[in-house]
């Protein structure tokens, strides 16, 4: 194909699905235009613990994509010097419940994942600060990946210019779409395929569309520790209450025994949506989280003692020399409510995709790469209609 025939794509959007949409059509051959509303990317791709989080998907596409997303996350962060960590993860265990659901999945998924079970002594060996008292054993795997979502995000955008001539619209929200233009204001642009992949913009842009559709939003809410270079946290850390959260763990047959207990013994932290994650970036500060609140609005204000649960949780898991809280925040990200997809891709106009939807909990970060080559691709194909009635093409 000529320069002159070069098909040209407009990616709405530059977050990591925008992005990641972004250098997929790039690799197929498409001149990349990405417009985002912000003079750099703020909201839920940089509002997270920044783990690549293989763990929390279960085996088949889901975890194939994550491993993917991997691959690309080390090359660009290889390419550019953007600090990462092949971290793993580690989830400590404290009860015969959680023990028994960690050694059912190290079981499972003996030669598939690389993942084991680790007894007390070996716990201190890989995350020293890891709480000795009651402590039975935990979960290993090396499969996850840490990045700093704030450097890695920022540094996206120079990198998909440099690679691969990807042009960024900054502080240029886009007002309409008709294929094949996209206005912002009066200003109009052209381009071959339209993706849209921000929330807040298939929002706006489809409001009817968004309204049928079988998705929510979800607020959370972290916090930042102040650094301690000194102390290596070494792998992400977890309890009890991730395995409870990710369908990575829901195939284990003692996963509903856990689930229950839990309800009975942290009936407000499940109610609130908090399971607890700590990773480190390389500046020595631990990020720490998270709740999970869901609905169409919420109120702006976080709540202290929602951090505070969060904290007191986090104590029976991790003695850490400081727990100084430097920063916290909140983030909202969209959430599909109908309990069997993964992800929205669908065609709202011929000649225009949405991509929304991915999750949070790292998921965004975890398959956005994998997930844009396979729409690319069309591997993926796109739904059609509303998803009241859609058909996949």
């Amino acid at each position: 194909m000529s320069k002159s025939e070069t098909r040209t794509a407009i990616v709405i959007g530059a977050g990591i699905v925008g992005l990641a949409m972004a250098r997929a059509l790039a690799e197929a051959g498409y001149r990349v235009t990405v417009f985002d509303r912000h003079e750099r990317a703020v909201g839920a791709s940089i509002r997270n613990f920044g783990t690549i989080w293989p763990i929390g998907v279960p085996n088949g596409p889901l975890y194939a994509r994550a491993l993917r997303s991997r691959e690309i996350w080390r090359d660009f962060c290889d390419a550019t010097g953007t600090w990462y960590a092949q971290s793993g993860s580690l989830i400590a265990a404290f009860h015969d419940d959680e023990w028994a659901v960690m050694n059912e999945y190290a079981a499972m998924n003996e030669g598939i994942r690389p993942s084991r079970t680790l007894s007390a002594a070996q716990v201190r060996e890989h995350a020293p600060g890891v709480v000795s008292k009651g402590l039975l054993g935990a979960l290993m795997s090396t499969d996850e990946l840490v990045v700093d979502p704030r450097e890695a995000i920022r540094n996206l955008p120079a990198w998909l210019t440099e690679r691969y001539g990807v042009e960024f619209h900054w502080r240029q929200a886009i007002t309409r779409v008709e294929h094949p233009y996209v206005w912002s204001g009066r200003r109009r642009y052209a381009a071959d395929v339209i993706y849209v992949a921000g929330g807040t913009d298939f929002e706006t842009l489809y409001p009817e569309l968004f309204e049928r559709t079988a998705i929510t939003k979800c607020k959370l809410q972290m916090l930042r520790l102040e650094a301690q270079p000194t102390f290596q946290l070494g792998p992400v850390v977890c309890g009890g209450l991730t395995m409870a959260h990710y369908s990575g763990f829901h195939a284990t047959p003692s996963i509903g025994a856990l689930r229950q207990r839990l309800s009975e013994q942290y009936a407000d932290l499940i109610a609130l949506g908090i399971h607890v994650m700590a990773a480190q970036n390389g500046r020595g500060e631990i990020t720490i989280g998270d709740s999970h609140e869901y609905g169409h609005t919420h109120e702006p204000f976080d709540e202290s003692a929602i951090n505070s649960k969060i904290v007191d949780y986090l104590r029976t898991v991790l003695d850490l020399p400081n727990w100084n809280v430097r920063q916290s925040w909140h983030g909202t990200y969209a959430k599909l409510t109908d309990g069997h997809r993964s992800e929205l891709v669908i065609e709202a106009e011929p000649g225009v995709t949405i991509v929304n939807g991915v999750g949070g909990g790292g998921l965004g970060m975890t398959l956005s790469f994998g997930l844009a080559e396979e729409v690319v691709n069309g591997t993926l194909r796109a739904e059609t209609g509303t998803p009241a009635t859609a058909v996949v093409r």
